[in-house]
């Protein structure tokens, strides 16, 4: 068969099967993200039918795919917003940064992976799922509840953190010198405070670039200055994905809903390949290895989680129940946790062992906090009772 027809039809077959498997995630009431994952695992290496003749469309889809993703979740907040909620929740943030961070750090040194897998899988248990929150708080109805302020908050600390981390953990990953790493973490910084003055002074004026009464129009020139500014960032060094999710923090909040609008489908999309490509890189014989590790990381990385959360709502003064519901909404980890092991997984300067780790831990927290949310409540009201 044609190379170039083969490549259609395993293309329209993936497409196809993301489908399904996102129509099952909506029916089961789960995210789509461990589905994909394992739609990854089952056609990628050492699966049970490998895709091939894909890989140049799919490479790059999934690196627009994460310019997608944090450039919607940055839509999601104005420059205000995050200067509010790092007055309010600072503190709040530093907890869940120590608390969450260490579990994976410790996982990894205990494995072996020295430093560098120290670095990439404190990531990927420190950061929160904001797409799997944000549906839960709306689907349970809590988005009015006193202890969302203290879940959005630790939200933005831990996305605003991101533009930090990412970078350093990019310069640490290539093997930079100090000067080089130091050099691109005064950029992100820099590119930080640039962004949040323009965001709070001139959004309108970033707005206005790619604003039109056309949605056609709108769609290109959003889309294409994310992409713009994402290989602008990245040929600085500093993660396209930082970039994009600076560029959406800097676009004002009402051409901000319309860009929401036109981009989530592209997001949709070019996120669930970005999900399956990750999966596709992962060996799935690799995972039995790593399961037990992967459990123990989920229960451990929970309860402080739960901790975190509580501890943040307990600073507004939120009772015990709504603490505890905090927690819950935190618990789900996601696109960040996977980023991150992409970083690691393709720079190849950590162990082999930390992609199939990753992914069972993000597998196992995706289904686990969507669980831990929805029962938290019923949970503790049964307790109260029992022990009345």
């Amino acid at each position: 068969m044609h190379s170039t027809a083969a490549a259609l039809i395993e293309l329209g077959a993936l497409l196809f099967g993301l489908g399904v498997l996102g129509r099952l995630a909506g029916r089961i009431g789960v995210s789509p993200v461990p589905l994909y994952l394992l739609g990854g695992l089952a056609f990628g290496q050492g699966g049970l039918l490998p895709l091939e003749g894909i890989e140049g469309f799919t490479e790059l889809a999934s690196e627009v795919g994460v310019v997608l993703l944090l450039l919607l979740l940055g839509l999601e907040y104005s420059a205000s917003d995050l200067v509010t909620g790092l007055r309010r929740s600072w503190l709040g943030g530093i907890v869940d940064m120590v608390l969450n961070a260490a579990p994976g750090a410790i996982a990894a040194l205990i494995l072996g992976w020295g430093p560098l897998g120290a670095l990439a899988m404190a990531g990927v248990t420190w950061v929160s799922s904001s797409g799997i929150a944000a549906k839960l708080l709306e689907e349970l109805g809590r988005l009015g509840n006193r202890e969302t302020p203290a879940v959005l908050s630790v939200l933005v600390m831990e996305d605003l953190a991101m533009a930090v981390y990412l970078p350093v953990t990019t310069a640490a990953l290539a093997g930079l010198s100090f000067a080089a790493g130091a050099r691109t973490v005064g950029i992100a910084l820099a590119l930080l405070v640039v962004v949040l003055v323009i965001a709070l002074r001139y959004g309108r004026f970033v707005s206005a670039i790619v604003e039109s009464p056309s949605s056609e129009v709108f769609l290109l020139r959003v889309f294409g200055v994310a992409l713009l500014v994402a290989g602008v960032a990245s040929e600085l060094q500093v993660s396209a994905g930082v970039g994009a999710f600076l560029l959406g923090i800097a676009i004002s909040e009402d051409t901000a809903e319309n860009a929401t609008r036109v981009l989530s489908p592209l997001r949709d999309l070019f996120a669930a390949v970005f999900f399956v490509v990750f999966g596709l890189n992962t060996d799935p014989a690799l995972i039995p290895g790593v399961l037990p590790a992967a459990i123990v990381l989920a229960l451990v990385s929970t309860a402080t989680k739960i901790g975190a959360g509580a501890f943040a709502a307990s600073q507004i003064g939120v009772g015990t129940l709504g603490r505890l519901r905090a927690g819950a909404a935190l618990v789900a980890r996601g696109e960040f946790s996977i980023v991150i092991a992409g970083l690691a997984l393709t720079s190849g300067a950590v162990a082999p062992g930390l992609a199939p780790l990753a992914t069972t831990y993000v597998l196992i927290m995706a289904v686990l906090g969507p669980v831990c949310a929805r029962l938290v409540e019923p949970t503790y009201r049964r307790v109260v009772a029992r022990a009345t």
